[in-house]
């Protein structure tokens, strides 16, 4: 067999070599974005970690993000520019311009999602794109964790509570910054009030790390972020794996109709972080993180102030405290997504097991915990385990912190006896129901824990509850409907931010959401073909967010029937 020489390539001479490129591949480093983005970080560390803080600089600084600043960025990072791409382009809160003109100068985002949709957030972004000039853009935007005062828009990233075309108007001429109305603590009061004494006896070997495991495990302590794993035993678990041993403290509340995680941090944030620093000394974490979302400014900088008084007063010698900021990904609530963000990735959820007490943070063992939970750490240990275990009704244990929006006159968070009913709920602390409206169903734990009608208020609102009827009661976040609201229309709204929050890794949940909301706003529903859509959901989605999306569509299919046969409703 003949074998023959390809003839050789020609470069345009003759003489069989390749033309040289006379400019080099890829986009190439500007020398003034480059000094505009060292300005911007000065001497802080170049890690990977710290990509997304990075971000946030140019963000804020310019008001977006430019393919000179980008390349600049990865440059200076010593980045491949596709991992730099890739993350900025995932989170919502980052604007990035490839080629062409930048946004304009002010943002103004309407949230839609179901509690501020019920408020007539629709009929204001309508009113409000004709009314505040080319130099503003108004876009939606999911929960901002400010239900019980819907509807909300922001301006930028600060928020306007029962927001109005006037209102909305006034803070874009007014240009708020986070730090005109960050809510004020008095770090001296707590410790005088007693505050940290309790750390102060840990750090001091008065409190050994068993007798905390002890008193939490034996009050019931559960995680209040959705999960409800037993504190004692996730503290223990992560305790027996080898260190170094990382904290991550998930305060990225973005379920629709949730916002306690900010209730606590705005009245009482030393409480939670004396509980965050017990709980770091129980697992000798040497290093705390904690990970709050994009929506709260004023609390990302009320907490680094309070940061700083605490390593002050020398009250963290045990944990090195790092705060960390979203930019606008609710899946970032699922705590190994949360996990990548930190580390400066797209928040990606991870397959599991491993599960994050084995490999976290950084590939080392992790604990993460809830707002909430770490809330109510110190007043367990100080009163005992029977006063937490002596509140509740009908055999639940402790209390449960309600956000409670929708529907009702007295709405907002709700502090009540675990095991508490809908009926008891809406009667006794939240005022009953609106003037003129009649309560017909509610959901128990936020977009993903289901519509149940009015016939079920009086089960146990509680862990293990709603879970045989197709719900649960996640993180508490309850809303509340009335005959003046059509289930359909409610289960689409809330489709629709799944659609939109879905982070793309897997088909089943980034098709599977997209599929939903085509086939539930087109109508009539085709019920079946629901049904097959929803169970491929539910099986093969990778984490919580493919796996709990149908729930609103299947409550409406099960148990609002006669909603089915109307036309689609509006707000």
């Amino acid at each position: 067999m003949n074998m023959q020489t390809p003839p050789p390539r020609q470069s345009g001479k003759g003489d069989g070599r390749r033309k040289p490129n006379r400019l080099p591949k890829g986009r190439q480093v500007d020398p003034a974005a480059l000094s505009e983005v060292q300005a911007l970080l000065i001497d802080k560390p170049r890690r990977r970690d710290l990509l997304i803080e990075h971000l946030h600089l140019i963000q804020d600084h310019y008001g977006h993000l430019s393919a000179a600043h980008l390349t600049a960025l990865a440059f200076e990072m010593k980045m491949a520019l596709a991992e730099v791409y890739e993350v900025a382009t995932f989170y919502a809160h980052f604007d990035v311009v490839k080629d062409g003109p930048p946004p304009p100068p002010v943002t103004v985002r309407v949230c839609d999602s179901l509690s501020c949709a019920m408020a007539g957030s629709e009929k204001l972004m309508a009113e409000l794109a004709g009314k505040l000039g080319a130099e503003v853009r108004v876009v939606r935007a999911p929960c901002m964790g400010a239900c019980d005062r819907a509807p909300v828009v922001a301006v930028g990233h600060m928020q306007t509570f029962k927001a109005n075309d006037a209102n909305v108007a006034a803070a874009v001429e007014a240009k708020p910054h986070p730090h005109a109305w960050h809510p004020a603590t008095d770090f001296a009061a707590y410790q005088n009030a007693g505050g940290y004494t309790l750390l102060k006896d840990c750090l001091s070997g008065q409190r050994t790390r068993d007798d905390l495991i002890k008193v939490v495990s034996d009050a019931g302590l559960r995680g209040l972020g959705g999960a409800g794993f037993p504190t004692g035993r996730k503290w223990s678990l992560v305790r027996n794996e080898p260190g170094p041993r990382l904290f991550a403290v998930n305060c990225d509340e973005g379920e629709p109709g949730t916002f306690k995680d900010r209730h606590y941090l705005e009245r009482d944030p030393h409480r939670f972080l004396e509980g965050m620093l017990i709980a770091a000394y129980v697992v000798e974490a040497t290093d705390t993180y904690l990970y709050v979302r994009d929506e709260y400014p004023e609390l990302r900088l009320m907490l680094l102030e309070e940061f700083a008084r605490i390593e002050s007063a020398g009250l963290a010698p045990h944990t090195k405290l790092h705060l960390r900021r979203g930019a606008g990904a609710y899946i970032c609530g699922e705590e190994s997504a949360m996990i990548e963000s930190i580390e400066g990735k797209r928040g990606l959820p991870r397959h599991r097991p491993p599960y994050l007490a084995q490999v976290g943070l950084f590939g080392r063992p992790t604990l993460e915990q809830n707002v909430e939970t770490l809330f109510w750490i110190r007043d367990i240990v100080e009163r005992g385990p029977e006063w937490f275990t002596s509140q509740g009704r009908r055999e639940k244990k402790g209390f449960r912190s309600f956000s409670v929006s929708g529907r009702v006159k007295h709405p907002g968070v709700k502090l009540a006896p675990a095991g508490v009913t809908m009926n008891e709920l809406i009667n006794e602390y939240s005022g009953g129901m609106l003037e003129g409206h009649a309560f017909k169903g509610f959901l128990p734990g936020g977009a993903s824990g289901g519509i149940f009608p009015a016939s079920m208020a009086d089960l146990p609102i509680d862990f293990g509850t709603f879970e045989p009827h197709g719900g649960f009661v996640g993180s508490h976040a309850v809303v509340i409907l009335s005959d003046k609201d059509d289930m359909k229309a409610a289960a689409l709204n809330l489709i629709k931010f799944f659609e939109d929050e879905s982070c793309g890794q897997c088909t089943p949940c980034r098709v599977g959401t997209e599929k939903a909301v085509k086939l539930m706003a087109q109508g009539p529903w085709d019920v079946d073909l629901l049904n097959e859509l929803s169970t491929l959901m539910r099986d093969a989605s990778i984490c919580g967010l493919g796996q709990a999306a149908p729930n609103p569509l299947l409550s409406v299919l099960k148990y609002f029937p006669d909603d089915l046969t109307k036309p689609m409703g509006k707000w």
